[in-house]
């Protein structure tokens, strides 16, 4: 899929990742859309995969770099700990503020908080949501050769059904449209060491599935907010998932 012309009124969409196919399983079709719709996305994956049952770091990588590309996004690796050795460090927090600082994003999105679930997944969103206060401070050392950044949203996101916060009302992003469930599928697609093992793309389906029936609609990704919403006016909302 083509993304269209990146649009300056749009803010960069920057999603962190803890392993090279969380972020297209969990929310592929919300990228997606936003690239359709000329927003930027760059993914941060923090692994290779190294430490899973399936498929080389090499492989990962390139199948991870052809699912960015066909959801319109750019995509760069990072050192940590090491897939299945995240630890929460302040050098860890100070490093991903410098990525938000220089994609100077709008909207982040990042793995959930819940603690039920691969444990570098909740460790990572711990992180994202330290280094997105992080990039806000002028005085911290480590960053003072780029300019604070304050985004607008840290959105998180559940690979599995498990890490959905149950006590966090979601927001159901509608991703019904055939084109983006088609790239959002391609997308998942490709990293096929994984696929070959277990049959994520029905998971992811069909929880996107179930959650359009709560909304009156086909397909929907639910994100949960960080913080409240802060809209100008009633406007921007559109319609409730209250449909049974």
């Amino acid at each position: 899929m083509k993304p269209t012309q990146t649009s300056p009124d749009l803010a960069p969409l920057l999603v962190f990742g803890a392993h090279p196919d969380d972020i297209e399983f969990a929310c592929g079709a919300v990228i997606a859309k936003e690239t359709r719709l000329g927003r930027a996305a760059h993914f941060v994956i923090c692994s290779r995969g190294e430490a899973g049952s399936h498929g080389t770091p090499d492989q990962r990588v390139a199948e991870a770099k052809k699912s960015a590309a066909l959801l319109g996004a750019t995509v760069e690796f990072i050192e940590l700990d090491g897939d299945a050795h995240l630890e929460i460090r302040a050098a860890h927090a100070i490093k991903l503020a410098g990525i938000v600082r220089r994609v100077k994003p709008g909207i982040l999105l990042a793995p959930s908080l819940v603690e039920n679930q691969h444990p570098d997944h909740w460790r990572l969103g711990r992180l994202v949501r330290d280094a997105a206060r992080l990039a806000r401070y002028g005085g911290v050392a480590e960053l003072r050769d780029m300019a604070p950044h304050v985004i607008e949203q840290l959105l998180f996101y559940a690979v599995i059904p498990e890490a959905e916060p149950r006590d966090v009302t979601p927001i159901l992003i509608d991703v019904s449209a055939p084109e983006i469930i088609a790239a959002w599928t391609a997308a998942m697609e490709a990293h096929a060491s994984q696929t070959s093992a277990r049959n994520y793309i029905e998971l992811q389906l069909t929880r996107a599935r179930s959650n359009g029936l709560r909304a009156g609609i086909d397909h929907a990704i639910a994100l949960f907010p960080n913080d409240s919403l802060v809209l100008d006016s009633l406007a921007p909302l559109s319609r409730g998932a209250r449909r049974f």
